[in-house]
């Protein structure tokens, strides 16, 4: 047997796929029910962990979204005694800009939508932050994809988190050999850090959301474009390690219009409808992955979160607002001869 058949996709640790099976099950492995594939690994412990996640109908971008963020906020509990006075971060998903493929990025309307939500709870100060893994030019990106604008309509500051000053802080996660991260020092000050993704496939990590989108706040200037030393040091790992630090406080998903197929960059248009908030970001993207119609325990950094980041089992998340099943939209995937490419590559 070859040695590379053992190796692990998508995975930190136990729970993902090795090269073999992902060659074997091919797209099946990532499809939900009706489909025979081989039994997850079980998960870790998620004894004691509870999450609340919410789904709000969002079926356009031209809707009252800030209400729908607001009744989210409400609904897991955020009160205006824990935002009044508070530096909010934003952290939306903004990795690279194509002529008609808004659906790439985060809409801007959603950020200016949770920035509002935020300004009724009295927060001091709300700012956007991005450090974009493809294209070192973060203003040129801001300005086409529309975000420059509309930010500086609703008043809202940006910060290019590639090129801010950094320090350097312990790896409270332990799943890489990164060593300790390098993060910018506005991410270090903000009261409140709100991921703020696209709901996506993505062709190396299965899905990227709320988790995968905390890339964006390490520094280019030490990471590299794309980010190349977290994709050394192992995907799943690295997104894991990151979320174990830097600790975010909220997920807010961009769910009107997600992407399928080839994610996070050459995928097609998904209309879904909805925003998916939560405190917990494993949670969350174990709640989108199930609203994509796919399956959780087939993520690698999803499993291997359960019990030490936060709870995915279904039963373990008490789901508010919309019910997964009116919303739920299968995504299309990477066909089962792409996947084996990226396996023998």
């Amino acid at each position: 047997m070859d040695s590379r058949d053992q190796t692990v996709v998508h995975s930190a640790g136990g729970g993902g796929l090795s090269r073999r099976e992902v060659i074997g099950l091919g797209a099946a492995a990532l499809l939900g029910g009706g489909i025979a594939v081989v039994l997850p690994r079980i998960t870790r412990n998620e004894r004691g962990r509870r999450a609340d996640v919410f789904i709000g109908k969002a079926p356009t971008y031209d809707g009252n979204l800030c209400n729908v963020v607001g009744d989210g906020l409400t609904t897991l509990g955020v009160s205006r005694e824990q935002v009044r006075g508070k530096r909010i971060l934003l952290k939306p998903n903004l990795v690279e800009t194509t002529q008609g493929h808004a659906h790439i990025n985060t809409n801007p309307a959603v950020i200016v939508a949770i920035a509002e939500a935020f300004r009724r709870l009295d927060a001091a100060e709300i700012l956007v932050a991005e450090g974009q893994g493809h294209r070192r030019d973060s203003w040129l990106v801001l300005d086409e994809s529309g975000m420059g604008a509309a930010l500086e309509e609703a008043g809202l500051p940006f910060v290019d988190l590639n090129h801010d000053d950094f320090a350097a802080v312990p790896n409270d996660g332990g799943w890489s050999e990164l060593g300790p991260l390098h993060l910018p020092k506005t991410l270090l000050n903000a009261d409140w850090i709100v991921s703020v993704p696209k709901l996506k496939t993505h062709h190396w990590a299965g899905v990227t959301c709320a988790m995968k989108n905390l890339f964006g706040v390490m520094p280019g200037v030490v990471y590299g474009w794309p980010k190349n030393v977290l994709h050394y040091a192992g995907i799943a790992k690295s997104i894991l390690d990151i979320n174990a630090t830097v600790k975010p406080h909220l997920a807010i998903v961009d769910g009107v219009v997600g992407m399928e197929g080839d994610g996070p960059i050459m995928g097609t248009p998904k209309q879904v409808g909805c925003i998916v908030m939560g405190r917990n970001l494993p949670a969350v993207d174990a709640t989108c992955v199930r609203l994509m119609d796919l399956n959780p325990y087939r993520i690698g950094y999803l499993t291997e979160a359960s019990g030490r980041l936060g709870p995915i089992h279904e039963e373990h998340i008490a789901q508010c607002g919309e019910p997964i099943a009116s919303l739920r939209t299968r995504f299309a995937i990477l066909s089962a001869e792409h996947l084996k490419d990226v396996a023998a590559g």
